[in-house]
């Protein structure tokens, strides 16, 4: 297991920003795909149902790599491991820039989810190996909070560059701020070096899997991402097709939305330091059933009504995962956490991926252009909260400790 050795409150800082720059861009990568999709269905002539496959492969993709990691990640260095990671996700995205047709698209995107699908696993596991519990939820605020600057700055700024080049701009974007990150984290990022050889891979595997408590982890990340993933992939086409919203108006929308959620994520992150964090997952739950329900019936609107619908949307989903990563992270001993992370990574990608495909699956496009289906995929969403919250009892119910305002030390012990 790596050896956590304490850092200062300054590195604290720094480790955690340098991990939200890494996130960024794994997160900019992955939500440029929505709003370029009314342009990139257009270029390629592509229905919806093939346009949720590109954003299904990255998931998909990152399953597969997730799921191998586990065997292996804590074998290996954490800096290193992310390194050698983050430099393959960067040359995939430098392919998706180059793509010239569908097919070279859908390859260099599963390609980018296979090495940022487990970048993301190592992050949360460092996270976990250096932050101490009563500091976790804040921690998992900032680096999450890399969604909302990812709304608010770098997925508007590509749209904005895609309206005035093209489609390939954000991802050549995405090639620039890549290297940059990467050259920062070489600097910056400590070595966690394991003090004892780990289990045979196969042993490691097999604790991870079979632990009770591991299990309701890995229902709870599942529900967690499924929830907001199968309203994602469409939510800009709605905006366009449905609402009436013009292309050129789509970065207004998100940046708004992105801001809001940059400011309202790490209040949440404190808020799960100081209260039982399943009861701050349940408020926001309840707030994100109520907004799911209204945008995914939303009528012909107004850009103002758009923005509060989208930001609200934004703030809830992303809400969402400090509590819940921070209990999760909590529940698991330090010697499974890089490869319970890998794994978890895994479920949480094939949980988005298999969330598109169902979007692609209920949602159609008719003569006039609208998309018809919406308000269904709003109704899994629900359901999926619903879930979410309830497997999240299940785990307090195991791990106590996991929820807890100042949780301590203690062992996960076999659960029934």
């Amino acid at each position: 297991m790596p050896s956590p050795s304490p850092v200062s409150r300054t590195n604290e800082r720094l480790l955690l920003f340098t991990l939200a720059a890494v996130q960024f861009t794994h997160i900019m990568d992955f939500m440029i795909m929505m709003p370029l999709g009314s342009n990139l269905m257009r270029v390629f002539k592509i229905d919806p149902e093939r346009f949720s496959h590109l954003v299904a492969s990255y998931g998909l993709a990152a399953a597969v790599t997730g799921f191998a990691g586990g065997f292996v990640l804590d074998r290996f260095d954490r800096k290193h491991a992310l390194l050698l990671l983050y430099t393959g996700f960067a040359v995939s995205t430098l392919a998706c820039a180059m793509a010239q047709n569908y097919f070279a698209l859908l390859c260099a995107r599963i390609a980018a989810g296979a090495f940022g699908g487990v970048s993301s696993s190592v992050i949360v596991a460092m996270v976990g190996d250096v932050i101490p519990p009563n500091r976790r939820g804040r921690a998992m605020g900032i680096v999450m909070s890399a969604f909302p600057i990812a709304s608010a700055l770098g997925v508007p700024f590509g749209l904005l560059l895609a309206g005035h080049f093209e489609w390939h701009a954000p991802f050549f974007l995405l090639v620039g701020l890549s290297t940059v990150v990467l050259l920062t984290a070489a600097r910056t990022l400590p070595n966690l070096r394991s003090e004892h050889p780990p289990a045979h891979p196969w042993t490691q595997m097999t604790a991870i899997l079979s632990h009770p408590i591991h299990q309701r982890g890995f229902l709870l990340s599942g529900s967690l991402v499924f929830a907001g993933a199968v309203i994602i992939p469409f939510l800009a086409p709605s905006m366009v097709a449905n609402v009436g919203l013009p292309e050129s108006q789509l970065w207004i929308v998100y940046a708004f939305g992105g801001a809001c959620t940059f400011i309202t994520t790490p209040i949440v992150g404190r808020l799960s330091d100081k209260h039982d964090k399943l009861h701050v997952l349940g408020w926001i739950s309840i707030l994100g059933c109520l907004v799911v329900l209204i945008l995914t019936n939303l009528p012909t609107a107004s850009l103002y009504v758009a923005m509060a619908i989208t930001a609200l949307f934004m703030i809830s989903m992303s809400g969402r995962f400090a509590p819940a990563m921070a209990m999760i992270s909590n529940s698991v001993e330090n010697r499974y956490r890089g490869g319970f992370m890998s794994v978890n990574s895994a479920i949480q990608q094939a949980g988005s991926g298999l969330a598109n495909l169902t979007a692609g699956l209920l949602v159609s496009q008719s003569d006039s252009g609208r998309l018809v289906g919406y308000p269904r995929v709003g109704l899994v969403s629900v359901a999926c909260f619903g879930l979410t919250y309830f497997f999240a009892t299940r785990l307090r119910a195991a791990a106590p400790h996991a929820a807890r305002s100042h949780p301590v030390t203690v062992a996960p012990v076999a659960v029934d």
